[in-house]
């Protein structure tokens, strides 16, 4: 009996997940609390002229680990992609059993602070259609809750009071709803409101 050769595979293999090429605008996320509310929350209302802060630390796929205890914990992605034009995270509850989600661990302390400060936490993400959301974390959380979001969103959750040895965290995680992408989570000062 005469023995067959092995043949090739008749096409090239495939990537998994492939290369993204699409440009994203973060200009155009909206964002789910103006600087008015954010004040709101954590201090007197009043004032006219806003002054935004530069962020205390900005971290994502490329970059999960920051100063002190600051960091990440991705649970249940679906892809993470870090080759990405703009790199993202990619979850889908459909796909997976446990509840996906971004949680951010940060430390004050560790990036010089050495007094009590109100924070904001800004989660950016991309919600492939609507899906609903649970936004909390430790400490002195002043609006945390159900979420439902739908398209390119900044979601802020606002921290009062927080001690500068403190480890807080804060989290959105996915209860309901389909495909949606995370590339970013910041944290910041609230912006400065002044009144006239």
């Amino acid at each position: 009996m005469k023995k067959s050769s092995a043949k090739p595979p008749s096409r090239k293999p495939q990537e998994i997940e492939p290369f993204d090429k699409r440009g994203i605008n973060f200009r155009k996320f909206k964002a789910d609390l103006s600087a008015k509310d954010i004040l709101k929350l954590i201090g007197p209302v009043g004032g006219q002229v806003i002054f935004p802060f530069l962020p205390i630390e900005t971290l994502s796929t490329t970059k999960t680990v920051g100063r002190g205890r600051t960091n990440l914990t991705i649970v249940a992605p679906t892809v993470v992609q870090t080759d990405a034009t703009i790199p993202r995270a990619t979850f889908s509850k459909q796909l997976q059993p446990r509840k996906p989600g971004i949680q951010m661990h940060f430390e004050p302390g560790a990036y010089g602070i050495t007094s009590v400060g109100n924070y904001v936490m800004e989660f950016t993400i991309e919600a492939l259609g609507p899906s609903t959301f649970n936004l909390t974390g430790s400490g002195n959380v002043q609006n945390a809750g159900t979420k439902v979001l739908n398209g390119p969103r900044r979601v802020s959750l606002v921290f009062k009071n927080v001690l500068p040895a403190d480890q807080n965290f804060g989290f959105l995680e996915q209860t309901a709803g389909g495909v949606w992408h995370w590339f970013s989570v910041q944290l910041r000062f609230p912006d400065l409101v002044i009144a006239l």
